[in-house]
């Protein structure tokens, strides 16, 4: 049976030591902090990040896709390491170069089987991708099918996330200074989706209360197959968690909980709740 290697970038938010148990390699993007950059999840772990975005007087952190030559040294790594493919699933296109930096660096490696798959999302979606290729591999489906499967997949992921403020989001330059100002002049507390590589303001609830209650109902809207809830250092997150599990009906043990680090974090902010959420079909 033909060895399959996984690799993913820092965006998936997937633990580095928990990912490299499972055999799933991770590229690091970057982050930058004024003059100071770092390695999302090498030399800067998602409670690090946190403790410095939320430091007084901070300076707004700046992310960066690696580039083609990091991406190709990981899967230089991974065929060293005995793989026969590789399956490399990363962060929206719409979201970041990542993608375009894992095209190049196929492009450098002519000869190797690598598979590109665009998650469509960020954060745990594209982790629950990465894991479902992990069982498929273990079946001995072949690189090139997870990879069509992954890919096709991708249409039934969402993330909900109910934010503290737009603020961050203003930052990041995902929505404009105008959008930003109303919603904190009427102190909304908004939900966002990630669709499609797309992020969508979904509904603007005017309290912590309403949005995480609207946050839980959208989630479970659907069956679930997989799923894992995010925080950014929310205090609420098991409570949030509990509620979830105990409307959706989903087995507890499957369910991760992840911490939103450096490469999607800047752009929510801390105390946030949601989940990424792979519906059945």
């Amino acid at each position: 049976m033909a060895s399959i290697a996984f690799v993913t970038d820092s965006a998936s938010d997937l633990d580095p030591a928990q990912a490299a148990a499972d055999g799933i390699r991770i590229v690091a993007l970057s982050v930058t902090f004024g003059d100071e950059s770092f390695r999302a999840g090498v030399d800067l772990s998602a409670d690090e990040f946190w403790k410095r975005m939320t430091a007084p007087n901070a300076p707004f952190p700046k992310t960066a896709a690696s580039s083609p030559g990091e991406f190709k040294a990981v899967y230089d790594e991974a065929f060293a390491a005995g793989a026969d493919a590789i399956v490399s699933i990363h962060v929206s296109g719409k979201l970041s170069a990542a993608i375009r930096s894992a095209e190049l660096a196929k492009g450098m490696l002519p000869d190797r089987e690598i598979h590109i798959v665009d998650s469509a999302g960020a954060s745990m979606a594209e982790g629950i991708l990465a894991y479902m290729g992990l069982e498929m591999a273990r079946m001995g489906v072949s690189a090139e099918e997870i990879a069509r499967v992954l890919q096709d997949r991708t249409s039934d992921l969402r993330m909900y996330v109910s934010l503290e403020t737009l603020e961050y989001l203003r930052k990041g330059g995902r929505i404009s200074g105008a959008q930003a100002a109303i919603g904190t002049l009427l102190s909304f507390k908004p939900i966002i989706s990630v669709e499609d590589g797309v992020v969508e303001s979904v509904e603007r609830p005017r309290t912590r209360a309403k949005s995480r209650e609207r946050c839980i109902e959208l989630i479970c809207a659907r069956p679930i197959e997989r799923m894992a809830i995010l925080h950014t250092m929310a205090p609420d997150v098991d409570e949030f968690r509990a509620e979830v599990i105990r409307r959706s009906g989903v087995d507890p043990s499957t369910v991760m909980v992840s911490i939103v680090g450096p490469s999607v974090g800047p752009h929510l902010g801390p105390g946030c709740v949601g989940a990424a959420v792979l519906y059945k079909r």
